[in-house]
């Protein structure tokens, strides 16, 4: 359109129609309320997502242990509407066996940790929970500061006051009742024996990312220091989080330490097992896509047919939207229009299909469908692709369908990449240094 000395401004304003009739008519004819559907409706959101990840093959598993993820972590806001936050689910990833030996740790928060000493109890119900940001060492003077002693007997006492010091700070947290401790610093064999003796559970070096979140599942507060305004040192019984018990399991290769039954807040884990860390990692990214999808869903209450279905809908649409435009608007709400087609184009590239046979088929049946009053013709909206048999087919009924939050998001941020793009006049590329031969 720029090549044919249309101007950008013009182009950009052709866009932002084509985005918000796209939306309006997304909303009034292609959304269907997830009570009208059968309760399949989550699972097969699920399995649409999956379908072309790495995982698509274990769907059947996955699909399952995704939705019941999701519904596990429900809270409900002071406005009385549910929310599924997806943070709350943590994924952790085991090497060893298959894919289809993942599991679900459900109303628990796993971490990937270990007990500081091998004496330490393995499991401890109605665990009191304390949670610090720094290390349990013997004390030492700070830097700059030094302590000249004269005397071989004074050496010694100062010696023991540092021992002293971290004894009674040990004593402090182990008195306010806690029998679980998580530090994401160290802990030395000194502070060790006194833990050990106590019956406490005890994990060292723990990611700061773990330790926030079961700051917010237990109810307990992260301390950066012990030190009160008196100057004194106190740890109050009120910092310390509850769960219903804390258990350290061996899974494959490594030791997991899995906190059941959290106080304050819902929170799920999913353990996904592999071959390996790509195999892991590729796993990782597909259940958390499935996740956003099946959450988005819940909350907005509402999906839309996939396979290609929105876009070719969306596409014959704007053409004819684009002609009741006399200006130059009308070229960029078409080029708009024509780009939509791209997804099921490549939807069927993908699948070593005919592309231009399904998609002229697809626009047949979705023209029918807009242009005639008969009902039966109507359902010809729900239409998407089928590349497993090569034809098209409802999309509702065969349970390939998307949140219709993702989709209009989808519509909106790609329109603003592409505005984003037109308001760039020059492009000046420096060119990188020569490298030495």
């Amino acid at each position: 359109l720029v090549k044919n000395n249309i101007h950008p401004t013009v182009i950009i304003s052709g866009y932002r129609m084509a985005m918000k009739e796209a939306i309006k008519y997304i909303q009034a004819n292609l959304s269907v309320p997830v009570d009208q559907l059968d309760q399949d409706v989550l699972l097969n959101i699920a399995k649409t997502t999956l379908s072309s990840k790495f995982v698509g093959t274990e769907s059947e598993l996955f699909t399952k242990i995704i939705v019941d993820a999701v519904k596990s972590v429900k809270i409900t806001n002071a406005a009385g509407k549910a929310k599924y936050p997806v943070n709350q689910i943590n994924i952790i990833k085991s090497h060893g066996q298959s894919s289809s030996e993942s599991q679900l740790v459900a109303g628990g928060y796993a971490i990937q940790a270990f007990r500081c000493s091998q004496e330490m109890p393995t499991y401890i119900a109605n665990a009191k929970i304390a949670l610090l940001d720094f290390d349990l060492k013997r004390h030492r003077m700070s830097m700059g500061v030094n302590i000249v002693i004269d005397d071989p007997e004074e050496l010694e006492r100062v010696r023991q006051k540092e021992m002293d010091i971290t004894k009674e700070k040990i004593k402090k947290i182990v008195d306010a009742g806690t029998t679980v401790l998580f530090t994401t610093k160290g802990i030395d064999d000194f502070a060790m024996k006194y833990l050990v003796d106590a019956g406490v559970l005890a994990a060292r070096r723990v990611d700061k990312k773990d330790i926030k979140r079961i700051a917010k599942c237990t109810g307990a507060q992260l301390l950066l220091t012990m030190a009160t305004m008196d100057g004194d040192e106190e740890f109050d019984p009120k910092y310390l989080g509850g769960a219903d018990e804390v258990v350290e399991k061996r899974v494959g290769d490594n030791d997991f330490i899995f906190i059941k039954g959290c106080q304050a807040q819902k929170a799920t884990t999913i353990l996904v097992r592999g071959a390996n860390e790509f195999m892991l990692d590729e796993a990782e990214r597909s259940i958390h896509d499935a996740l956003c999808a099946v959450s988005r869903t819940m909350e907005s209450n509402a999906v839309v047919p996939g396979g290609g279905a929105c876009e070719t809908a969306l596409s014959l649409h704007l053409e004819d939207y684009a002609r009741t435009f006399d200006s130059y608007e009308q070229w960029a709400i078409a080029e708009f229009a024509e780009a939509l087609l791209t997804i099921p184009k490549v939807l069927a590239q993908n699948a070593a299909m005919d592309a231009i046979d399904l998609l002229a088929a697809l626009r047949v049946r979705h023209h029918a469908s807009q242009a005639g009053q008969d009902e039966k013709k109507k359902e010809y909206r729900w239409y998407g692709l089928d590349l497993t048999n090569n034809t098209v087919r409802n999309s509702v009924t065969a349970g390939v369908l998307e949140p219709l939050v993702s989709k209009l998001k989808s519509l909106k941020f790609a329109t603003e990449a592409a505005i984003t793009i037109l308001r760039i006049d020059d492009l000046i590329r420096v060119d990188p240094d020569p490298q030495p031969q």
